[in-house]
This record gives structure tokens, C-alpha cells and sequence, in this order.
């Protein structure tokens, strides 16, 4: 079974209360929609394989990963580790009995999926539209049965910047109807105008769009009696006295009995994109987001009573532990890109990693590039990370282990050389001109596999410690410390790699996981 109850961090207080955020991890740019009494929530995922992640709660402060909306994605390179690029800004909507997600990727343009239970199989992706650089799409069904689309662009694709373009897309969702015309030109106002979410209430036209930059941004709303526009501004949401930076880009829901919420992300820098829960208000028909006063932007709540629900959801958090004892990886693993389906087996004895043969850079094998590296997000501030490890390595070169990744990434794992197995720690860093810079060295060796315990240790500001242990017990730490970087667009990751530095082999080794514990730390 997949443990559910990482301690790592709680934003359920139990006592009516919750404390920000209420997803401390990487999900980024989240949309969510209300359907009854359930609440989904989707996030950005970039390349990371299977994609676009969805989270279910029915209290909006506890959540769970319930399913991807994209197992693989069939578009050309994503069989390759491709940094920053892949699934960006979805949109998910209840519409006609189904669930909608509308996404981008830069450089092919927007799709959408579609499927009757959130939790169950979604249609492959469609392509409404062949773009570079049209991103963040949000779709909206008007009350006439017309339908829209709503979108941004990347500058680095398509040369527009600051800017909202409206398309009618035809209802069944499947195609735009037209070329598209600006909604709204934010370049004196609203820089870095993107992550444009619709709605309509009491016969306004809404649209929550982000502004300033992802790192010191604010939270923007337009509002229009017509979609097409003129559209006024205001300034909704913004760091004030707080130190949540750059609150903004998310979704608004309201409930069953009235009462209205905004979710969106900080950027937390090396802890990605982490999500907060803040209380909206209406006033002269404009929302006012956290606290603050009627007539100004609000700031983010550190902590608020929690939603009025009728019914109280037990207390969780999304996956991140694994004993790895089902006949399928947890929901909270990724890999770099599409996977091979003989990456990974279980079995009665756990989890097995192949050891995939690494590319090359400048001629030379390379962690960095590797697909095969299974991840998952950082879930706290602090925490812990356990995982025992029996390595079954066939040729020199195959190694295996526990691995921190980002644009810097830090590995401890067992690796054969010579006949021999050397238990190493690798550091790898890209420089700014695109080289990966690798230092190693052995911590111990012996002439034949053994079973071992790994640890990594994260502390504030992501310092890293990593230690072992020969007999379940007693754990050496290794000197020094590493400090965690991020990687293109999101937070580091934790997680196991089994790769080899030789040419593809018909038999190559492979590493035992019997579990991976994520825990507090003292």
C-alpha cells in the first residue's frame, strides 16, 4: 500500500483551523473546480511523466493525488529529458456532465482532455490549436451556448508579451473558431499579464490573471459586462506586510453554501511552487482576496478558519511515503519524461530500478540528462528521507541509489568498478553556459553487494546532510553538506536512480527498493 501520511508537514490544524499552505509542494500554477461536494485541483508538471497531477478534497485544506490526467506524452521528444518544457498551466473545468483540462505546451501548442470521473481515464490529448508560445489556456461556456477560450502568450515562443488574447472555440471543445483578438494589453499596467482563469457572476464577466512576475508578482482581476470587453482592472491580491511572495495565479471557487475561496501559488525558490488557501469576499462586485480592507488589495492569511463544510475531511496530505507493495508506483512519482515500461517492477520484495544506459553531453555519460530518474517533490520545509537498498549490479559502471536533483543535484548510492562495489557520493551542478560539472568520490568499498539503508536529512533553506547504515541501525554521515537547487521552472526533487555508464547491454543490473520513508526531522 502508499502511505498517505506524510508528517512532513500539516496544514490541518484540528482544530477548525488550517495554516498555509496547504499544499507544501511543487504544484504549480493550480486551477481547481468545484463538482457537489468534491473539489479537484490540477497543477503544471512540465516534463515530468505521467503529467498534469490531479489532487481531490472535499475541505480544500486536505488533499490527496488521486490520478494524472497524461500517463505519457506522444509529441515528438518527450522520450528525452527536456527541462522546462512539457505540460504548462492547465485549466480544469465541470461542464455537460464531464471534466475539462485545457493545457499548453510551449512549443506545440493547446490541448485538451477530458473524462466523466476525475479518477478514471482520460481522453488522449487533442490539439485545439498547433502554437509556439500560446500558453495558459482557460476555456468558458457561456449562458448562450457559445463558447470561448482564453489564453496567453510566451514571450520566448511567440515574441508577445503582457497580453490576453479571447478565441470562440467551438462547444464541443474540439476547435477555435477564429484567429483570436486581444482582451487585454497589460504592458503599462499589468506586466507579464498571464494564467488567465473565466467566470461570470450576477452578469459580470471575470478574468484572474496574474501580473508582475512569478517571484514578486500579484494576483489581477478584470472585469467586463461582455466578454469581448472594454475590461477594467484592479490589483485583488499582493504581498503587503506578509512574507508570502508573489501570491497570485490560481483559481476561485465558491461553495455549496456560499462562501468563496482563491487558491494559489508562492514561489518558494528551491521549494517550488507551493499552494495557499485564501478566504474571498465580494464587494461591489469585485472580490477581495485575504485580509485586508474593502478597497484595496488584500494580503495572504498565515492561517484561517477553515471552509464551512457540512462534513469534516480526516485529516491528510498528498502521498509520499512507499513501501512499495502494490503492482503499481504511488501517484506521487515521476519520471523525467516518458517512461519505458521496464524502468520499473514490483514484486513480494519490493520495487526493482533498472539500470537504464545514461546519455551523453560533450561526449560524456550524464545524471544530469538521465529520463529514468524516479522523483518526487520536496513535501516540507524539513524532513527525512529513508529508503534500504540491495543492489544487483552485473557491469562496471551501473550504479544505483538515493538522489536530491535540480539544476544541482546530489547523489549517495553503490557503484561497480573494477568488480568491486564502492559506495560513492556524486555532486553535478550546469554551469551558465549549459556544461554539467561532475565531482565524486568513494566512501567505502566491498567486494561483494550488501544490503544498505540510505538517508538524506533536509533542513531549512534545503541544506542537505546524507548518511548510511550497514545494519538498520546505526548510521554514518557523511561530512559537509549539499544545498539543494531548483531545477527549469520547478522545485527540487528527491527520489531513486539506477542507471549505467556503459553502452546498452542484453543484461544489466538492477536495484531492490523495499521502501521509502519521508519523515520529520529533530
Amino acid at each position: 500500500m502508499h502511505d498517505n501520511r506524510s508528517s512532513a508537514w500539516r496544514p490541518d490544524r484540528g482544530d477548525g483551523t488550517y495554516q498555509n499552505p496547504v499544499l507544501h509542494a511543487d504544484y504549480s500554477d493550480p486551477d481547481i473546480v468545484r463538482a457537489g461536494d468534491d473539489f479537484y485541483l490540477v497543477a503544471s508538471s512540465f516534463n515530468h511523466m505521467p503529467g498534469l497531477p490531479v489532487l481531490h478534497s472535499t475541505d480544500l485544506v486536505n488533499w490527496q493525488i488521486v490520478n494524472h490526467v497524461v500517463p505519457r506524452l506522444t509529441l515528438a521528444g518527450y522520450d528525452a529529458f527536456q527541462p522546462g518544457k512539457g505540460i504548462w498551466a492547465p485549466s480544469i473545468r465541470y461542464h455537460a456532465g464531464m471534466f475539462w483540462v485545457f493545457f499548453s505546451t510551449p512549443d506545440e501548442g493547446i490541448f485538451m482532455c477530458r473524462a466523466a470521473d476525475p479518477r478514471g481515464e482520460w481522453s488522449a490529448p487533442h490539439c485545439l490549436k498547433p502554437a509556439k508560445g500560446w500558453i495558459d489556456p482557460c476555456p468558458f461556456w457561456d449562458d448562450d451556448g457559445r463558447a470561448w477560450l482564453v489564453h496567453a502568450f510566451a514571450y520566448s515562443r511567440s515574441g508577445v508579451k503582457h497580453r490576453l488574447q479571447l478565441c470562440e472555440m467551438s462547444p464541443d471543445g474540439q476547435s477555435l473558431l477564429d484567429q483570436g483578438r486581444t482582451l487585454y494589453d497589460g504592458s503599462a499596467d499589468l506586466p507579464t499579464l498571464e494564467g488567465p482563469k473565466v467566470y461570470k457572476r450576477h452578469g459580470w464577466y471575470y478574468i484572474f490573471a496574474p501580473a508582475g512576475g512569478v517571484a514578486t508578482g500579484w494576483q489581477a482581476v478584470l472585469r467586463s459586462r461582455d466578454i469581448k470587453g472594454p475590461y477594467e482592472a484592479r490589483k485583488v491580491l499582493h504581498q503587503g506586510q506578509t512574507q508570502v511572495n508573489g501570491p497570485h495565479q490560481g483559481g476561485w471557487v465558491e461553495l455549496a453554501n456560499g462562501e468563496n475561496w482563491f487558491m494559489h501559488f508562492q514561489d518558494a525558490g528551491v521549494y517550488g511552487r507551493l499552494v495557499h488557501l485564501q478566504p474571498l469576499r465580494w464587494v461591489n462586485d469585485w472580490p477581495v482576496i485575504g485580509s485586508g480592507a474593502d478597497d484595496g488589495p488584500g494580503e495572504p492569511v498565515a492561517s484561517w478558519t477553515k471552509p464551512g463544510m457540512a462534513a469534516s475531511q480526516t485529516p491528510c496530505e498528498p502521498a509520499a511515503s512507499d513501501d512499495f507493495s502494490s503492482d503499481h508506483l504511488g501517484l506521487q512519482w515521476q519520471w523525467q519524461a516518458n517512461p519505458r515500461p521496464y524502468w520499473a517492477r514490483r514484486d513480494h520484495l519490493g520495487m526493482h530500478l533498472a539500470c537504464e544506459t545514461l546519455p551523453l553531453r560533450d561526449g560524456r555519460a550524464s545524471l544530469y540528462d538521465a529520463a529514468n530518474l524516479l522523483l518526487q517533490k520536496f513535501p516540507a520545509r524539513e524532513f527525512s528521507v529513508t529508503t534500504r537498498m540491495k543492489a544487483d549490479l552485473r557491469h562496471d559502471g551501473e550504479q544505483c541509489g538515493l538522489i536530491i536533483y535540480g539544476e544541482r543535484y546530489a547523489a549517495l548510492g553503490l557503484r561497480l568498478d573494477q568488480g568491486e562495489y564502492r559506495l560513492s557520493w556524486e555532486t553535478g551542478w550546469r554551469g551558465d553556459r549549459g556544461e554539467v560539472n561532475v565531482a565524486a568520490r568513494v566512501i567505502a568499498a566491498w567486494p561483494d553487494a550488501c544490503a544498505l539503508n540510505l538517508r538524506i536529512v533536509v533542513r531549512q533553506d534545503a541544506i542537505c546532510t546524507f548518511s548510511y547504515s550497514l545494519d538498520n541501525h546505526a548510521y554514518t554521515r557523511l561530512p559537509g553538506t549539499f544545498a539543494a537547487g531548483p531545477g527549469k521552472w520547478v522545485g527540487a526533487k528527491v527520489g531513486l536512480f539506477a542507471v549505467a555508464r556503459h553502452e546498452e547491454k542484453e543484461s544489466i543490473g538492477t536495484a531492490n527498493f523495499s521502501f521509502f520513508t519521508v519523515g520529520t526531522v529533530d
